[in-house]
């Protein structure tokens, strides 16, 4: 059996797994979405304290108008907001830096250099 290497030539044969409720699976889902990383790569940043940098490109633009439409359709049901909406406004926050650094150049979320 030939082995695969990643880009940094290392075999990654093991797995790491942890089960999550369906709403924090959504929220993941939706990170991954708008960083335009792959799942592993995503989780892997955030787990090292890694910057996620997100790069623009088409899959990341549909993300993004996916979830600024979802947030539109969430704000008109709403009356008002109250603190009980703390994932919407975590998405929100995290949507209005990605498109802001996509006008600039490429917008770091979160944690240290990757090394």
């Amino acid at each position: 059996m030939e082995r695969t290497l990643d880009a940094k030539g290392r075999w990654r044969n093991r797995t790491v797994g942890f089960r999550v409720s369906e709403e924090e699976a959504k929220m993941i889902d939706r990170m991954v979405a708008l960083s335009g990383l792959t799942k592993q790569e995503y989780i892997l940043r955030k787990l090292m304290d890694w910057k996620v940098t997100v790069q623009g490109n088409p899959r990341v633009y549909k993300a993004l108008k996916n979830q600024m439409q979802q947030i539109l359709d969430e704000l008109k049901r709403l009356e008002a907001c109250s603190e009980e909406n703390e994932e919407l406004f975590q998405t929100i926050q995290m949507v209005a830096v990605t498109l802001n650094g996509m006008k600039e150049e490429p917008q770091h979320v979160g944690s240290p250099e990757r090394p």
